[in-house]
């Protein structure tokens, strides 16, 4: 979604730092650096994020929500029936830039500068010139601000061209009467990469005799051709085609392509690594900028790509179809209500509660009345602060015993981590799912997370039918589909209705009241917000509730996600997906529309 000049200055820029960072070498961050970082895109300058001790108001920034550019200058003067403004520069323009105004929406690209009268093509930072054929709400003393760069643009541009844009290869693919279709890669100019690239792929296809048009040479290269989503080209093919012979689907040839390419980047991956032996440099590297370079006391290592191969192999080797069953149903409650009786949380096989709950007193009751209904999770929190890890390390193991605690909800990968620091043989006790937010799309996760102990992993609900159901495939560990409830669109580290990322004692705290709040957008769609009491954390959910049908899906649990549902609601949710013929991806609450997959 970012233009190819903006890919190439911020890589260019972020490659620069982190081999610096990483050597033995003494170094200062380039001004120009940072300003080209900006150029390039900025959201109202630049801000210190959550890095500052106090609270940081000015991490949003509301002011403007595309490209802020660098501030040029004020408008001086304006000859509104000439359109020339006068500026006095804070930043060098030449001609073929562009600039915009505080009070237009648009852009304008300079054609036409000027110095005493006189016509100049570039400038210096502090002169004072004349920009000619503006139009437009302009007034004296507007912002003007500099948008783009031609010279840093056509550095881009250059920079793009040098770029190896293909890499170059032979196929040979061989068709022959009763035998499976073979492809055979190798590299058309050998580099360091791919000199030794030799693979041979095979499909079990067999082709058929033709009985009315036969296949082609023709056809079959314009199949194999299709490389333009790949980093790869064909430069040279050899088909080695037998007489009468036909393919029942055409896509067998796609199919092969996609397989054999795959193959080639994995190989090229395996290779391409960078080895940096950390311990040489950590001590010695120092980085100057406004303030001395603190040490940070890290084991030594060294950083290494990991080899894709063997895995894909092992994956290759042990996928197999789980049998259908009835799946489980899983119930997370976002919010946790006193007044709710919470009676059909019995047709719930697990009930996922946030770990807010399990410190406050006030809930107690509730949640003992619910364990003796389902077995309970605590469900961590996607962004942890030290208020929450505090709060867990102080309430986890009572919760456990007092609540029956079945197992984990855990939302990021430092989850893991402080469990494993409070309860010995963690998976052995406890079933861990991950939450959606690992954004778990191939098998290759998969295997990771069973390598972590994870029992269960929530589909995310980024995903499209086809990837869910290729992940349905693999039975390496359970799959959980959310099949109702408003997705989370933003999961924040700031706090809207406080307006900070920290909290400060003149705080209102809105956010420990029983209001709901919500943002409206331009057509008055109203996204919830759920603000956090104990830390200033802030969730942003869909307008709309998403409504699946699980039938499709070879799941072994489904989860249904409760914010603002009232009681009845969510009994009336829980029978219907509970009895399987009713549910066929409804809305149970109001006129809302659903996402169907």
């Amino acid at each position: 979604m970012k233009s190819p000049e903006y890919v190439a200055i911020v890589t260019r820029i972020y490659r620069k730092y982190i081999d610096l960072a990483l050597s033995n070498k003494e170094y200062i961050i380039d001004s120009n650096d940072q300003k080209d970082l900006l150029q390039a895109f900025n959201r109202g300058m630049s801000s210190s994020g959550h890095l500052d001790t106090e609270p940081n108001k000015n991490l949003v920034f509301k002011e403007k929500p595309n490209n802020m550019g660098l501030p040029l200058g004020k408008v001086q003067n304006y000859n509104k029936s000439k359109g020339l403004i006068t500026v006095k520069l804070k930043e060098p323009i030449e001609i073929g830039d562009t600039i915009s105004l505080e009070n237009e929406k648009g852009t304008y690209t300079i054609s036409e500068l000027m110095e005493d009268g006189k016509n100049i093509t570039e400038t210096k930072k502090g002169q004072t010139v004349t920009i000619g054929r503006m139009k437009g709400n302009i007034n004296l003393k507007d912002n003007i601000y500099k948008m783009s760069s031609k010279k840093l643009s056509n550095l881009a541009k250059e920079s793009c061209k040098h770029e190896l844009r293909k890499i170059y290869l032979n196929g040979k693919i061989t068709i022959q009467k009763n035998k499976p279709i073979s492809f055979e890669v190798t590299s058309f100019k050998p580099n360091q990469l791919y000199k030794d690239l030799q693979i041979k792929y095979t499909i079990d296809t067999i082709p058929l005799d033709a009985k009315n048009k036969p296949l082609s040479k023709e056809l079959v290269e314009q199949q194999l051709r299709k490389t333009s989503n790949t980093p790869y080209e064909f430069k040279k093919l050899d088909i080695d085609l037998g007489d009468n012979l036909f393919l029942p689907k055409l896509s067998t040839l796609n199919e092969l392509r996609r397989n054999v390419l795959e193959q080639v980047e994995e190989y090229a991956i395996a290779k391409c690594h960078r080895n940096f032996d950390v311990s040489k440099s950590e001590n010695n590297s120092k980085l100057k900028k406004n303030s001395d370079y603190q040490n940070t006391d890290t084991s030594k290592y060294v950083i290494k790509h990991s080899v894709l191969e063997n895995m894909r192999n092992n994956v290759k080797n042990n996928i197999k179809l789980t049998k259908s069953h009835n799946p489980k149903i899983s119930v997370l409650l976002n919010k946790l209500n006193t007044d709710f009786n919470y009676e059909s949380l019995s047709l719930a096989d697990n009930v996922y509660i946030p770990l807010k709950y399990f410190t406050n007193k006030k809930y107690d009751a509730t949640l003992k009345k619910i364990s003796k209904l389902s077995d309970i999770y605590i469900y961590m929190p996607t962004i942890v602060k030290g208020n929450y890890k505090n709060l867990f390390y102080a309430n986890a193991k009572s919760s456990v015993e007092k609540y029956e605690i079945k197992g984990f909800v855990i939302s990021n990968i430092c989850n893991i981590k402080l469990l494993h620091g409070l309860f010995k043989d963690l998976d052995k006790y406890f079933k861990l799912v991950t939450n959606y937010t690992f954004n778990v799309f191939n098998s290759q996760t998969v295997l990771e997370l069973k390598k972590l102990g994870i029992s269960t992993f929530t589909i995310s609900p980024e995903l499209d039918k086809k990837t869910i159901q290729r992940l349905c495939e693999y039975s390496y560990l359970n799959k959980e589909l959310i099949i109702y409830g408003r997705t989370p669109l933003v999961n924040m580290n700031y706090c809207l209705l406080g307006e900070t990322d920290k909290c400060y004692p003149e705080c209102k705290a809105r956010c420990t009241t029983s209001h709901r709040y919500y943002l409206k957008d331009r057509l008055n769609m109203e996204f919830p917000i759920m603000p956090d009491n104990i830390q200033t954390v802030t969730t942003l959910f869909n307008s709309k509730i998403t409504s699946i049908s699980p039938n499709s899906f070879n799941v072994d649990s489904v989860r249904i996600d409760i914010l603002d549902e009232s009681n009845e609601q969510i009994d009336n949710i829980l029978k219907t997906v509970k009895d399987k013929k009713r549910f066929e991806g409804k809305d149970y609450t109001s006129g809302n529309l659903n996402r169907e997959i």
